[in-house]
């Protein structure tokens, strides 16, 4: 008998879950969301926190807004047991389809200016590296303001 993959499941997140979304998110960033950023953005009609799960442990997640035709991506990470095996890819493409069902017609982000490996991710997804927001970061750091113009779709995700 072959191995069994079960395939990775993409849910909004719950309360429940952020214990563990935080352990990814201290292990992911300097600076780190706190745990009120997130139960803010949960109770955020316009804002949507997604998980990735494989073998029903949270790989990574993604918060994004959609909100008068624009979607905004405010975060993602990746567990470190996950990170490069796709889970920030379909994080994005989960995102992006969602948006492009809400008739969504450009994405943003801002990104620190150094953070090459983000940045490479983003140009794959057709973003485009815009201004420079001096300062943006809590420590001071730049940010790269990037878009990425969408085709709206119909469906179902």
């Amino acid at each position: 008998m072959g191995s069994f993959v079960v395939e990775p499941l993409i849910r909004r997140c719950e309360s429940e879950d952020l214990a563990n979304l935080l352990q990814i998110e201290n292990q992911s960033y300097t600076h780190p969301w706190t745990e009120q950023q997130f139960r803010h953005e949960l109770q955020t009609p316009h804002s949507r926190v997604d998980l990735l799960l494989i073998d029903e442990q949270i790989a990574g997640y993604i918060c994004y807004w959609l909100l008068v035709g624009e979607m905004h991506i405010l975060n993602i990470a990746t567990a470190p047991a996950y990170r490069r095996t796709g889970v920030a890819h379909r994080l994005l493409t989960h995102a992006f389809i969602r948006a492009q069902q809400a008739q969504v017609a450009e994405a943003y982000l801002e990104v620190r200016k150094n953070n090459f490996g983000a940045i490479a991710l983003y140009h794959a997804f057709g973003f485009i590296d815009g201004d420079i927001r001096r300062g943006y970061y809590s420590d001071g750091e730049d940010a790269l303001l990037m878009h990425c113009p969408l085709s709206p779709v119909r469906g179902e995700v």
